[in-house]
């Protein structure tokens, strides 16, 4: 290209500021704020309108509208989408990849603090830390007895089953070699030159739940993995055994999950849960062997800037007339988040 595009930040204040401290919005392009926190709704006013009319690029993040039919009438000159987020499935819709607009995600960049928060959750499973801490806080400081009831907290030689070679799937299997860790993979995509890259052994669904001591969900929320984890499978999990999931809630059957939690037979750390958030009463909340955060394992705080510094990087590339790192086509998503 020989000038600038013009781009229109479809995101709400607080992302905006967070997207450009990575570099200069002078370099990469003539950007426009839409007006006000609601973001696409906002270009209803002149403004709004005004910008989206002339932008080329529309920069959107986590709390951005979809971009309906309607919005992309009012964009005539658009010609790509910056996702400055995780999965594009939010803002999206078939009326985006009717009009063969560019589409590129940050979802690389998000990657990163979940598999860091899933491996956290694997060593501390490992170690029974959050059995230990309960009964050693129950016994007033009875540091052999807790000892004495836990004699398989080890991080050696233990088992980690990885449900999806996704992203986030690919970046724990990596962080795992630094450990004395045998991991299992169950992903029908995966083949065996993945399996080599990463130092995984590609198994069924069944057997990765009769052998791992740890199961971590990484797969992404289709029709076709809706309920993947159930009763079943659930059922082959060994007695003491943790479920991770960091991915999606409806990969897992939820009624049957608690039901299992309720008997006290495996453990879990659940950051995505049906519904989300839970009820107040949930009994999920109540149990000593479930761990539930408030979706927390993607980017927070300063990890977001990540997420701007890819868009930005990928935002100077398109610029350029240079290829691509990080762009999602319509075919991705009928096996991607």
């Amino acid at each position: 290209m020989t000038t600038l595009p013009r781009a229109v930040m479809c995101l709400p204040p607080h992302t905006r500021a967070r997207l450009f401290t990575a570099g200069s919005s002078a370099e990469l392009a003539r950007i426009t704020a839409a007006p006000g926190p609601a973001v696409i709704s906002a270009f209803d006013s002149d403004e709004g309108r005004g910008a989206l009319h002339d932008a080329e690029i529309v920069v959107t993040g986590w709390g951005s509208d979809l971009l309906t039919e309607q919005v992309l009438a009012q964009a005539p000159h658009l010609r790509a989408v910056f996702h400055a987020a995780g999965s594009v499935r939010a803002v999206v819709t078939p009326a985006v990849w009717d009009r063969e607009l560019v589409v590129c995600s940050a979802a690389d960049a998000n990657a990163i603090p979940v598999a860091e928060f899933t491996l956290a959750s694997i060593l501390y499973a490992g170690k029974q830390v959050r059995s230990m801490a309960g009964m050693y806080r129950e016994s007033g400081g009875d540091k052999g007895e807790v000892h004495r009831q836990h004699p398989t907290s080890s991080n050696l030689d233990k088992t980690v089953g990885l449900i999806g070679l996704s992203r986030v799937g690919r970046r724990v299997a990596d962080l795992m070699r630094m450990f004395d860790h045998t991991v299992l993979v169950h992903d029908p995509y995966a083949t065996a030159q993945d399996a080599r890259r990463h130092q995984v052994e590609l198994v069924g669904l069944s057997e990765l739940m009769r052998r791992s001591d740890i199961v971590s969900v990484h797969a992404p929320a289709l029709p076709s993995t809706r309920g993947l984890v159930g009763a079943a499978e659930l059922a082959l999990m060994r007695d003491g055994a943790t479920l991770i999931n960091t991915a999606r809630p409806s990969l897992l059957d939820t009624a049957a999950l608690t039901a299992e939690l309720l008997s006290g037979r495996i453990w879990a750390v659940l950051d995505v849960t049906d519904p989300e958030p839970l009820p107040a009463d949930s009994v999920l909340f109540t149990l000593p062997n479930v761990q539930v955060t408030p979706h927390v394992a993607g980017a927070l705080g300063s990890e977001v800037h990540r997420l701007g510094a890819l868009m930005i990087d990928e935002i100077c590339r398109y610029g350029r007339g240079a290829p691509l790192h990080h762009q999602v086509v319509q075919a991705d998503l009928e096996r991607v988040a």
